[in-house]
């Protein structure tokens, strides 16, 4: 099983940038698909970013062109860099396998607000 631990968010402007981490412990990094997701109040967990284990990534329709998933294999770390950020993006964000299994971190609160 996997343990993760997401961390970088915070208060930003908005228009402004953020990079969230996510370490995950576990020999069985390397093969898994990993996924961020978020979670606005209100709201259901959503799917945001997902990168494979060999690093094909995709993106929901909100968030294309302006975050980017990656993966350092070396490190057992996965990143989401957040650009052009929106208050819409508010939200606990966090990492999970993708399909998402029942093992969830605390996740990382995102604010965007002026």
């Amino acid at each position: 099983q996997v343990q993760l631990v997401e961390s970088g968010g915070g208060l930003v402007q908005p228009g402004g940038s953020l990079r969230l981490s996510c370490a995950a412990s576990g020999s069985l990094f390397l093969i898994y698909a990993m996924g961020w997701y978020r979670q606005a109040p209100g709201y259901h967990r959503e799917l945001v970013a997902v990168i494979t284990s060999g690093g094909m990534t995709n993106y929901a329709d909100s968030v294309k062109g302006r975050f980017t998933i990656s993966r350092d294999n070396a490190k057992n770390t996965v990143y989401l860099q957040m650009n052009s950020l929106k208050p819409e993006d508010t939200a606990v964000y966090y990492c999970n396998t993708e399909p998402a299994s029942d093992n969830w971190g605390q996740g990382t609160q995102v604010t965007v607000s002026s």
